[in-house]
C-alpha cells in the first residue's frame, strides 16, 4: 500500500485488523489485501489470472530469492553472464530515460530468446500511451543473467525449485501468482548497465505472475522493479500497471468489497494524485487534484469525475473514473494518469541533447548541433524548439536542432561574448498541471562570438 494511505489506515486503527482477519483466514489470501510478515520488502500483488482487478493489494515479503545448487557454470557460461546490450538507441544515458530488462531462468543456449522476449515486453509498453507518443525518451538494455537451469522455481507446482541467477519463485508469500526475486542478486545485475531508471525482470516461464517492486533503489537510482512472466500474455499488463506506481507515483484505484477493515475510508487526504476523499463538486470548489479534467472525457471510457471506491475501499475514497489502468489490466491510463507519467517520464528525461560541446566558445565558421526526440502522437505534434541569443529570441530559427555561428552575425557585430540559447518545449495538451507543465523544458546554452 502507498506509503500515505499506510499511515492514514494505522491512524485509523485499521491495519491491525486487517492484518488478523487475514491471518486466520489464509484460503481467502490469494484474493484479497495480504498480511504482512515481520520484516522484509513490500511488494504489490497482481490480480487473478482471468480476474479484472489490476492487483490484489501488498504484502512483505523476503528480499532473498529461491534456488537449489547446481552444477557451476562453465567457463563458456560464464562469459556470457552479465552481457549488456542496448535493444533501443534513443540517445544518451543522462538525457533518456533508461529501462533495464534483465531475464531469470535462461540458460545460456536460451539467452538469444530472453533478447526477443525483452524487445516483445518493450514493445508491449511501447504500445499503451502515454508511452507511444514518448517512446523516443527511452533506451531499454538488456542484460544477459545465465541461470543454471532452464524456468524459474514455483513453476509449475510450488515444490519445484530451479537453480536460477536471480533467485525467482513464484508462490512468494504462500501466493501462487507473486512472482519475487532476489533483490541483491538483481541489483547486481542492473549494475552492469550504465544507467537504470526502471527495471523489469523477465521470467523464463509462461506462468500467470508478477510482482512490483515500487520503492525506489536507494543505491542505485532505479523507481523500482516489475517482474513478469515472459511467456504470458497477460503478464505484460502486470508490469505496465506497475509502472503507473513507480514512474506516475499513482496510486491503485481498485477496492475490495466484503472485506473487513476496507468497508470506508476515514483518514486524511492522501499524497497520490489520483485518489482523493473529494466528490466531483468539491474537486472543482476547491481546484484539487485532477479538477482540471473534470468533464472531459478519457480514453479508459466515459468522463473524468469523481467514483467511489479506490486505494482499497468501497467508501470514502474516489477515483477519476470508472476503470483505468491503475484498476483493470487491459486498460489505458486515464487522463489525470496520463498525465502523471508524462511528468515522470520528464523526470528523467531531458526534451535536448547538446551534439557541440558547450565548454568552449564558438567562433563564426561554426555549427550548432543538438538532439531533440521527436514524438508519435496521433495528432503529429512536436516539440517546441526556441533559440534566443542574450535573452532576445531569434524567431527565423524556431523548430531547428541545427544552425551555423554565421546566421547570428546581425547580433555578433560589437565583437563582444554572446550567449547563444536553445528551450525546447513539450506543449502537450495532456497536460494541463501549470506545476507539472513547467518541467517540460530543458535548454542548453553556449558561448559564441566573432
Amino acid at each position: 500500500m502507498r506509503s500515505a494511505l499506510r499511515r492514514a489506515m494505522t491512524a485509523a486503527g485499521l491495519a491491525t485488523a486487517v492484518t488478523a482477519v487475514l491471518a486466520t483466514a489464509p484460503a481467502v489470501a490469494d484474493s484479497a489485501p495480504a498480511g504482512r510478515s515481520a520484516a522484509g520488502v513490500e511488494v504489490e500483488i497482481p490480480g487473478p489470472e482471468h480476474g479484472t482487478a489490476a492487483g490484489s493489494g501488498h504484502t512483505t515479503v523476503p528480499p532473498g530469492g529461491k534456488d537449489r545448487p547446481a552444477p557451476r557454470l562453465s567457463a563458456r557460461e560464464k562469459a556470457a553472464d552479465g552481457d549488456v546490450a542496448k535493444l533501443v538507441d534513443s540517445g544518451s544515458t543522462g538525457d533518456r530515460l533508461d529501462i533495464v530488462v534483465v531475464g531469470d531462468g535462461y540458460t545460456a543456449a536460451e539467452l538469444p530468446r530472453f533478447r526477443a522476449d525483452a524487445q516483445k515486453m518493450w514493445a508491449e509498453l511501447a504500445a499503451v500511451e502515454p508511452y507511444t507518443t514518448y517512446r523516443n525518451l527511452f533506451n531499454v538494455w538488456a542484460i544477459d543473467a545465465v541461470s543454471n537451469q532452464s524456468g524459474v522455481s514455483g513453476d509449475p507446482d510450488s515444490g519445484t525449485v530451479r537453480d536460477t541467477a536471480l533467485g525467482s519463485y513464484f508462490w512468494c508469500d504462500g501466493i501462487e501468482r507473486l512472482l519475487c526475486i532476489d533483490q541483491e542478486k538483481v541489483d547486481g545485475y542492473v549494475a552492469k548497465a550504465p544507467e537504470a531508471d526502471l527495471v523489469v525482470v523477465l521470467a523464463n516461464s509462461a506462468k500467470y505472475g508478477g510482482a512490483g517492486y515500487n520503492q525506489p533503489s536507494p543505491t542505485l537510482g532505479y523507481e523500482g522493479i516489475s517482474t513478469a512472466s515472459a511467456g504470458n500474455e497477460r503478464s505484460g499488463q502486470v508490469a505496465i500497471h506497475e509502472t503507473g506506481h513507480s514512474l506516475g507515483k499513482l496510486a491503485d484505484e481498485y477496492f475490495y468489497p466484503g472485506y473487513p477493515g476496507y468497508e470506508k475510508y476515514t483518514g486524511p487526504e492522501p499524497d497520490d494524485s489520483n485518489i482523493s476523499i473529494l466528490t466531483a463538486a468539491d474537486l472543482a470548489r476547491q481546484k484539487a487534484k485532477w479538477h482540471r479534467w473534470l468533464g472531459e472525457q478519457s480514453p479508459d471510457g466515459g468522463v473524468v469525475g469523481a467514483y467511489e471506491g479506490g486505494g482499497y475501499f468501497v467508501e470514502g475514497l474516489y477515483r477519476p473514473t470508472d476503470n483505468s489502468l491503475m484498476r483493470v489490466t487491459g486498460k489505458p491510463f486515464n487522463l489525470p494518469g496520463v498525465e502523471a507519467m508524462i511528468a515522470g517520464f520528464y523526470r528523467h528525461s531531458e526534451a535536448v541533447t547538446a551534439l557541440t560541446p558547450t565548454d568552449r566558445t564558438l567562433r563564426l565558421g561554426q555549427s550548432v548541433k543538438t538532439s531533440v526526440p521527436r514524438l508519435h502522437g496521433a495528432d503529429g505534434r512536436q516539440l517546441k524548439i526556441r533559440w534566443k541569443l542574450d535573452g532576445k529570441e531569434l524567431k527565423y530559427l524556431s523548430d531547428r536542432t541545427r544552425i551555423r555561428v554565421s546566421e547570428l552575425t546581425l547580433g555578433l557585430l560589437d565583437r563582444r561574448t554572446h550567449r547563444l540559447t536553445v528551450t525546447v518545449e513539450d506543449r502537450t495538451p495532456s497536460v494541463r498541471d501549470p506545476k507539472i507543465a513547467a518541467t517540460l523544458k530543458s535548454s542548453v546554452s553556449w558561448k559564441v562570438r566573432l
